[in-house]
């Protein structure tokens, strides 16, 4: 845990006063806490981390649950109106900004986005479904992504259309050559 939180000191540049910061703190608590095997143990522990993960989503605007799995240095770039699935897995270098939703599509269908590794999520963006984002990927301002996005390119718009970093728009039939060039978006699995 406490190696995590110097990395995330790292991440959000020193500096005590960014949300983001205080949201991962509470965040690896949360994880860390499952490493207490006798659960009359972890109890105590567990009781304040539901209280802590509270008071953050009051003060910040932000739903990050320990049960959501993150890569190295994640970053919260702005504060408020961000609300994270359990299920979602985030790879490494990813930044999201205020008013993003990445979660399940559908209320009471399990599965939620997998993301790959250096991924930036523009404000107010919406991720939903049982879908995978390649690496490098930039997801607008204001998309809503419904579908897997290849590697490499670039998703605009509502419902999001997927363009290559040629800002030229992705046919189906591209997105295999796509995938093929840099790697499908089904190996981003962390």
């Amino acid at each position: 845990m406490f190696d995590h939180l110097r990395e995330d000191w790292r991440t959000y540049d020193r500096q005590l006063s960014r949300q983001g910061l205080w949201v991962m703190a509470v965040y690896r608590f949360g994880r860390w806490r499952y490493n207490i095997r006798q659960r009359w143990l972890r109890l105590p522990f567990s009781f304040l981390y539901k209280f802590l993960q509270k008071a953050m989503e009051i003060l910040t605007g932000i739903e990050l649950p320990c049960e959501v799995t993150l890569g190295r240095r994640f970053r919260i770039d702005h504060f408020g109106g961000i609300v994270i699935s359990g299920d979602a897995t985030f790879g490494d270098d990813c930044i999201i900004r205020n008013g993003v939703t990445v979660g399940l599509r559908y209320t009471g269908q399990r599965g939620a986005p997998i993301i790959g590794n250096r991924v930036d999520i523009g404000a107010g963006a919406k991720i939903l479904g049982t879908i995978h984002i390649g690496d490098d990927v930039a997801i607008g301002a204001n998309a809503v992504v419904l579908q897997d996005v290849p590697a490499n390119c670039v998703a605009v718009g509502i419902p999001a259309r997927i363009l290559s970093r040629k800002n030229r728009e992705v046919e189906p039939s591209d997105e295999a050559q796509i995938a093929k060039n840099a790697g499908p978006a089904s190996e981003v699995l962390v």
